[in-house]
């Protein structure tokens, strides 16, 4: 068995003569693994102990266990809990704590695994995650959003019964988005919603349903995509940000790679995370981003600048780690990418500090075609170097470039000019 580290001696009766005993070995071989520190290591199997007394309170065996029995640990226990020896009681450490007993549980075989949906709309559901896959190429995390869309509509007209589209009534619809935006009534939401039923529908027409009577009452809610001017960055702003990742932050070097990255190259959040060390030429100077929101491979430039951010990360501050990803966690768990999230929040938190109000991430990409329309560029050089589809999404950068809009702006009524 792997040394445990030292808990009070009751927590560690506990762990060792309850109910999850057999687990303890493959749980601590977990947090050596992911080189959790000494005092993170000892809250985790704080928590599992409390978790394990619990179980045994309730002569509840781990065979038994599932998510639903954390649930109820954390909520009728917690509350009243008066159990000794300095047991965690925190929820967010405990909940963080006791995921990972349910893995082991289900890798050990203990327990089943958590059961897939099952029944009519489930079917649905799958069958059209499968259409958006194959036959539109739309990314999981815009698969994952509609689904949850599609699958509120059928539960709220087909919930037990076999999914017939063919006799969903107009007025079905219009009560569902009715519904839909009382609970969050902005644009971007009626958007979303809107844009999701008319895929859907559409869907369902090469189904050879008839869905022409339910797409006519899909109103487009009021959006002139070309309204508004897309927000980048002042030079001045520009370098105060660059600026702002002083030593006194505790990973400097990584903020300002993810940063210039963005600057730069004009990539996206996602597209910084699943960045891999193979995918930089050092000799021929190139980036070749794979996986993209397009699918497809792009080789980009490396400027000089970029390339040096990118190695005072990679050779003073990038923690050893046999993963192959260019940024990787600087805490537990170790030798794992971190993910878009955590890109986005370096991002945000350097705006903040900066004093930046309208800043997030996709400001960078603006600021990045911003440079080019007002440096002579072209848009179709925008479009090149932020990686779009279409030309049209980058026009909206047309109403940014200053010295040719002076050169036709006509003069002010009642002004000298």
């Amino acid at each position: 068995m792997p040394k445990i580290p030292a808990i009070n001696p009751l927590l560690q009766g506990w762990l060792l003569e309850g109910p999850l005993s057999a687990q303890v070995p493959a749980y601590v071989e977990r947090l050596r693994r992911g080189r959790y520190a000494a005092h993170t290591s000892n809250r985790c199997l704080n928590g599992v102990a409390h978790f394990a007394h619990w179980m045994s309170m309730c002569h509840l065996p781990a065979r038994m266990l599932d998510e639903g029995c954390i649930d109820q640990f954390m909520r009728y226990h917690l509350p009243r809990c008066d159990c000794l020896g300095g047991a965690l009681r925190t929820p967010t450490e405990l909940h963080a704590a006791l995921t990972p007993v349910l893995e082991i549980l289900r890798a050990q075989g203990v327990i089943a695994c958590a059961p897939a949906p099952t029944g009519p709309i489930a079917d649905e559901l799958s069958r059209y995650d499968a259409h958006m896959s194959s036959a539109r190429g739309l990314a999981a995390g815009t698969r994952r959003g509609r689904l949850r869309i599609v699958e509120r509509l059928l539960q709220s007209k087909f919930a037990g019964r076999p999914v017939a589209v063919s006799s969903l009534l107009s007025e079905d619809v219009r009560q569902f988005i009715v519904d839909q935006l009382q609970a969050l009534g902005t644009t971007s939401n009626a958007i979303t919603i809107a844009s999701t039923l008319r895929a859907y529908l559409r869907y369902r027409a090469t189904c050879g349903d008839a869905v022409q009577p339910l797409l006519a009452v899909i109103a487009s809610p009021a959006h002139w995509s070309m309204a508004s001017l897309p927000r980048g960055l002042k030079p001045a702003e520009v370098d105060r940000l660059l600026n702002s990742f002083t030593d006194a932050l505790p990973s400097p070097r990584r903020g300002y790679a993810v940063v210039r990255l963005a600057l730069d190259l004009g990539l996206r959040g996602i597209e910084i995370s699943r960045l891999q060390l193979a995918d930089i030429d050092w000799r021929q100077g190139t980036v070749t981003l794979k996986h993209t929101k397009s699918r497809r491979q792009d080789l980009l430039p490396l400027p000089v600048v970029t390339g040096r951010a990118l190695e005072a990360y990679l050779r003073h501050e990038r923690p050893k780690t046999s993963d192959t990803a260019v940024f990787v966690r600087r805490l537990a768990p170790h030798d794992e990418p971190i993910g878009v999230d955590a890109i986005r929040r370096i991002v945000r938190d350097a705006f903040r500090r900066v004093g930046i109000q309208h800043g997030r991430g996709h400001a960078l990409r603006h600021t990045v075609a911003c440079r080019i329309v007002n440096q002579g560029g072209s848009i179709k050089e925008v479009a090149d170097v932020l990686r779009h589809r279409s030309l049209n999404t980058s026009m909206i950068y047309a109403k940014v470039d200053h010295g040719a809009l002076s050169g036709v702006a006509l003069p002010w009524p009642g002004c000298a000019a």
